[in-house]
């Protein structure tokens, strides 16, 4: 698991709960707002006080990310004024990446990106562009965000490993910053893939003697309706290239993390045919891990595109694309059921509209469908249930 999504978290469900209660007590004052002066039981005023109370907490628990303001142009840094090295060079990365990967996007499809942007009071941001109804992919979304955000002492020692004994204080909180872009990308024509991606960074303040903490995280991964063996060599092969560029290991290690993190568990099969997946990664110079990140965003593009334009004009039917929306509700439930990008941006204040960009105009449910066997679907379900070497 993310290590900012457990200790977020946790801090989070007391909020979430008394939430509820709250919703319970605007929607009860709601039902009865035109009798105003009836006479309350004893019960009915035992739970009036429990209620303000939950109301008075809920006030006062801290929020973990503050709240967006929009802007009608992105600013020229999301970071503060005083952030320089790593933070800056990262958010110059993800922005840089954010540019030449929609504008080659625009290229094949084209129709441009919606751009919105946002800051938050004290810091951070964020810039989601968005296309939709395009003639090659009917949504496609890439994202970047700076996000300055707070954690409970508890939290942040799960989050480090770091056994420091912290204030007591439950409204104590250590100071973090993560930036990041993210992506998701769905066509209209069911024989090309679906691909997403992430690249990350978060960093901790230093907090009570204890120095700050940082590690990188990410991956890209594809999600195909058809297996065209190719395209997975194609995909795969730039990506092990990279890994073995900067570590022997990594890609082994990468894929197979991917395969087992991208699993829709109550179906018991993954979302796609992997890519690679990698989190808490600081075991070597910082400057050495984000080279390995940078080179992982640059080839999304050759990665990816040249697999949509060798399809973007292949024949299909009905049934076919019937198959595509069956899939893309796999893709739904894994992000909203699993996916800890999409449920850490849910629990902890972000804006929602970046946060679900990831999921696809159209998905379809069939009940209890599966399909017949030999067929090019029966294949793709197999590939789901048992990973394949592509590599």
């Amino acid at each position: 698991m993310m290590q900012t999504e457990r200790l977020v978290r946790r801090s989070t469900c007391a909020r979430t709960k008394v939430g509820r209660k709250g919703a319970a007590v605007r929607a009860s004052a709601a039902r009865g707002g035109g009798r105003p002066h009836q006479q309350q039981s004893s019960s009915s005023r035992a739970v009036s006080r429990k209620e303000s109370g939950a109301a008075r907490r809920m006030a006062a628990a801290p929020r973990a990310i503050a709240k967006e303001v929009m802007l009608s142009k992105a600013p020229e840094r999301l970071c503060r004024e005083g952030d320089t090295g790593m933070r800056e060079k990262f958010e110059k990365t993800i922005r840089k990446a954010q540019d030449e990967i929609c504008a080659a996007i625009t290229a094949v499809d084209g129709k441009s990106f919606h751009e919105d942007t946002w800051t938050r009071p004290g810091g951070g941001g964020g810039i989601s562009r968005v296309l939709s109804d395009g003639k090659v992919w009917e949504k496609a979304g890439v994202n970047v965000s700076v996000v300055y955000g707070s954690m409970p002492p508890e939290a942040y020692r799960a989050a480090t490993g770091v056994d420091k004994k912290g204030s007591t204080d439950p409204n104590d909180r250590v100071p973090f910053f993560a930036a990041g872009i993210s992506s998701v990308m769905h066509p209209r024509n069911p024989h090309a893939p679906t691909m997403h991606f992430n690249y990350r960074y978060f960093e901790t303040d230093a907090w009570n003697g204890v120095p700050s903490q940082w590690w990188f995280g990410g991956g890209t991964d594809i999600t195909p309706s058809y297996v065209d063996e190719e395209d997975m060599k194609h995909f795969h092969g730039m990506y092990k290239g990279v890994c073995d560029k900067h570590d022997p290991e990594y890609y082994a290690k990468f894929k197979k993390w991917c395969d087992e993190y991208f699993v829709i568990k109550h179906r018991g099969e993954t979302r796609g045919l992997g890519g690679i997946f990698f989190d808490d990664l600081n075991d070597k110079d910082p400057d050495t891990i984000f080279e390995f990140s940078k080179e992982c965003m640059n080839t999304v593009v050759p990665s990816y595109v040249p697999i949509v334009e060798r399809h973007v004009n292949d024949d299909f039917n009905e049934e076919q694309k019937e198959w595509q929306q069956i899939r893309r509700g796999r893709y739904v439930e894994f992000n909203l059921v699993y996916d800890r990008g999409t449920t850490f941006g849910l629990k902890t204040g972000g804006r929602i509209e970046s946060i679900l960009m990831s999921l696809p105009m159209t998905a379809r449910w069939e009940y209890d469908h599966e399909p017949e066997e030999g067929t090019e679907e029966a294949k793709l379900l197999q590939y789901t249930r048992n990973a394949a070497t592509w590599v």
